[in-house]
């Protein structure tokens, strides 16, 4: 290894080396232009013309000889080293952020940043993709000298992601490394060895991180949307210099779309698992016509782990797998089981959502931001310092049946196990007019265990105790009744953080007290607050439920419904 890392510090060194050139001639502008495919923010291009720049949750005045400034976070320096706000500067249109952008590129020309960060191959490619995509422009009308200290960065930093690859670590950066090896390679088509090296490296990169049903291996709908643009940037290159697009890509391509279209509820943004955001639904729309002329959708997602359940206008996305494997677990949430409802273009249940800065997103990985069930206050899986995954569930049981339109899923984890001795088992049923949804939450060791029900709601859904057990929901012109059975029902506040900023919420809450639940088991009939038998729909799909506990064995059950109510009005 410590040869390996002598060698590529060697390769890296010779790439850095302004003149390193092999006696070709460098061209004077792009052979081929490529224009940025994704469209910016004009507001924020406004803030950066005013010297101020907003990235991951953390604005900072920029501009010339700022690049290394010690305030920076790691993830605002990311965002500033890889130049894709030049998309936001050429959103506003103006001569101004014109000029605005060729002062910054101009001075990272003469005065390039010397943090590690500036050397990271995603950040590179990055950086290198977006000065191609926008030479149109800040750079076309500029002066020959100016245009020529870029072409020559360019080749720069085309050598030094071509002798930093193949990467430390991967990931969709490693994507985007890729995509700026091409663009130099497409900008600059006598330099025959980037795109030698691009092919060299694409089809391992890709193999590695695409499951065979499509789903990115970290598990998230936000990496899926940012390795599936990345790859269709990659597409696009190819066609606009008519090169055949590697398999590899072509074939994660027609896989990755139908499973993000599955991950959007119907609002078109998509849904809250592993550190998700929503997004703009016209990106992701955006990004799925880039990747195939297809609209197929995903049902079938055994790789990923998530099953999708759609019955009418009700959509039903429940997180079934393990978390993801070492070295892609970074950002993986301890949401196993948990699940997200919606009901036309209105979510009504949701989990907490990604956290951008790092006190929200500790906070929001734990299984408590999560609608799922919570034991003794601990995660179904825990975290390592350095961010990766310590403990997860090893097995995830999964048993989907679908019969007239309707769904019958049956679920379980031993995340617990070790923490506890205990085994989690959750039933969901969706109707088929996607007007109801029962669960069943089950408990499984050898103690009575606390627990909690954590349901959360989206901030646009009001929550009102009825006072007769039930609590009534308001979600626009939808109304709906939640019961519960086997534990205490209390509304309590959340956070959702989907969006751009946090915003409260509520959440419907069932705590499992063992003590009480002793003294309840003695009168408790096997009815759900609605007076159905809860496991009633499970017999007809052909299921007899839960097999009966072991000898010594202590079975804690919370049953549950969500039906929605015509309200009719008066005048």
């Amino acid at each position: 290894m410590t040869f390996k890392r002598m060698t590529r510090g060697a390769r890296l060194s010779f790439a850095r080396l302004p003149l390193f050139g092999g006696g070709k001639r460098l061209p004077a502008a792009p052979v081929h232009t490529m224009r940025d495919l994704w469209p910016g923010d004009p507001v924020a291009g406004a803030q950066l013309t005013r010297g101020s720049l907003t990235w991951a949750g953390y604005t900072h005045p920029v501009g010339p000889g700022r690049w290394d400034a010690p305030e920076f976070e790691p993830a605002f320096r990311e965002g500033l080293l890889g130049f894709r706000w030049l998309r936001n500067l050429r959103a506003v249109g103006t001569d101004a952020a014109r000029l605005k952008a060729r002062a910054l590129v101009d001075d990272w020309l003469h005065h390039p940043a010397q943090h590690p960060i500036a050397l990271d191959c995603g950040v590179i490619g990055a950086r290198v993709a977006a000065w191609l995509g926008h030479y149109d422009f800040f750079a076309a009308s500029a002066s020959d000298s100016f245009r020529q200290r870029l072409m020559a960065r360019i080749l720069v930093e085309g050598r030094t992601i071509a002798a930093i690859m193949p990467p430390e670590q991967h990931g969709w950066q490693s994507l985007t490394a890729l995509k700026g090896l091409l663009a130099v390679a497409v900008a600059m088509p006598e330099y025959t060895g980037f795109l030698t090296r691009y092919r060299r490296y694409i089809d391992a990169e890709v193999e590695s991180q695409i499951l065979p049903d499509g789903w990115h291996v970290t598990r998230s709908p936000e990496v899926q949307l940012r390795a599936l643009r990345e790859l269709a940037e990659m597409r696009a290159m190819m066609q606009a210099v008519q090169h055949a697009l590697p398999h590899s890509v072509a074939l994660a391509l027609d896989k990755m779309s139908p499973v993000l279209r599955a991950m959007r509820h119907g609002d078109g943004g998509l849904a809250l698992f592993n550190g998700s955001h929503e997004r703009n639904a016209a990106l992701i729309e955006m990004v799925l016509s880039q990747a195939t002329r297809t609209r197929v959708v995903a049902h079938a997602m055994p790789d990923g782990g998530f099953v999708r359940m759609q019955a009418a206008r009700s959509l039903l996305l429940v997180d079934a797998g393990v978390p993801p494997p070492t070295g892609f677990d970074r950002d993986a949430h301890a949401g196993t089981l948990s699940f997200e409802f919606s009901c036309a273009r209105q979510r009504l249940i949701v989990n907490c959502g990604g956290g951008v800065l790092p006190a929200w997103k500790d906070a929001l990985r734990q299984t408590a931001a999560h609608s799922v069930v919570v034991v003794e206050d601990m995660s179904s899986s825990e975290f390592a310092e350095d961010g990766t995954v310590a403990r997860r569930p090893t097995h995830v049981g999964v048993d989907h049946a679908v019969a007239e339109g309707a769904h019958w899923l049956t679920l379980s984890h031993d995340g617990y196990h070790a923490s506890a001795g205990a085994t989690y088992y959750r039933r969901l049923y969706l109707s088929a007019d996607g007007e109801v949804l029962r669960g069943e939450e089950t408990l499984e060791g050898e103690r009575a265990l606390a627990f909690v029900l954590r349901l959360h709601l989206h901030p646009s859904v009001t929550a009102v105790d009825a006072r007769d057990g039930s609590v009534l929901l308001g979600a626009g012109e939808q109304h709906w009744r939640f019961r519960a059975a086997g534990g205490v029902v209390t509304i309590e506040e959340s956070v959702y953080c989907g969006g751009q900023a946090p915003r409260g919420s509520l959440q419907l809450v069932v705590r499992v007290d063992p003590a009480a639940r002793a003294a309840e088991d003695a009168g408790t009939a096997e009815h759900d607050a609605t007076g159905q038998d809860a496991a009633g729909e499970g017999k007809r799909a052909g299921s007899t439920g839960l097999p009966d506990a072991g000898p010594g064995m202590v079975r804690q059950v919370v049953r549950w419904a969500l039906q929605r109510e015509k309200i009719l009005l008066l005048t």
